[in-house]
């Protein structure tokens, strides 16, 4: 992985350019799967219409896993999103990288801690804001004392672990994926037989890395209805 990342300083705060890139496209690519899938809606779905629901399905079983509909539905759309953002950021550096004067520009975003952290540390941003939305401030705050004062520490160290865990988790698995998938395409490059060595392990690492991709996707948003049900059900 001989290269670096495109740095610049706007008001004394340091960008990566390459984040900022593949976070709009995986955006933008989101955004287009949801205005094509909605578009001619009818009532018996197919192509991305089907899809779509599928997976609005899919999220919403994993919503009524963790709580119950009355409560969960308020997070459909949150864990759609989710769901989609993740995996398309996951795919994103799967079939190729794109390096310019040794500054690597195209990649999977969530590849990079940064990106992740930030998505694990919003999570649990948004599942203490639903906590005291749902339970009232008062009732909320006890709960870092239960069933002991003591506790408080403890509570506060879990959910240090858990953004952390979170971030970590899909960073960890992605940028593996993406090192080995390099070292592979190095392999290919070198002559006939490292092409014949290379190649086939490529291919075969590439169709793992969709599985891989999917399986981050889905426990990302899984873990963050575990957590958003554990703050907003008061007998958790």
């Amino acid at each position: 992985m001989e290269h670096g990342a495109p740095y610049v300083d706007i008001l004394g705060i340091t960008f990566n350019l390459s984040n900022v890139l593949m976070i709009t496209i995986a955006a933008i690519i989101v955004i287009l799967i949801a205005v094509i899938s909605t578009r001619k809606l009818a009532m018996k779905p197919t192509g991305m219409q089907n899809f779509m629901e599928w997976v609005m399905d899919f999220v919403k079983g994993i919503i009524k896993n963790n709580m119950d509909w009355k409560t969960g539905g308020n997070f459909h759309l949150l864990g759609l999103t989710l769901l989609l953002f993740i995996f398309v950021s996951n795919m994103l550096g799967l079939p190729f990288a794109i390096v310019v004067d040794h500054d690597l520009w195209w990649k999977s975003p969530t590849a990079d801690p940064v990106v992740t952290l930030t998505l694990s540390v919003m999570v649990i941003v948004l599942s203490h804001y639903y906590g005291i939305r749902a339970r009232g401030i008062q009732e909320y705050g006890r709960d870092f004392f239960r069933p002991v004062g003591f506790m408080f520490p403890f509570k506060i160290i879990e959910e240090l672990a858990n953004s952390l865990s979170l971030g970590l988790r899909l960073y960890g698995n992605l940028y593996a994926g993406e090192v080995l998938i390099a070292l592979l395409v190095k392999l290919a490059a070198v002559g006939a037989v490292g092409a014949i060595g290379g190649f086939i392990p490529l291919m075969v690492w590439q169709g793992f890395s969709i599985f891989v991709g999917a399986l981050q996707a889905f426990i990302f948003t899984m873990l963050t209805m575990v957590y958003i049900s554990h703050k907003v059900s008061s007998d958790h």
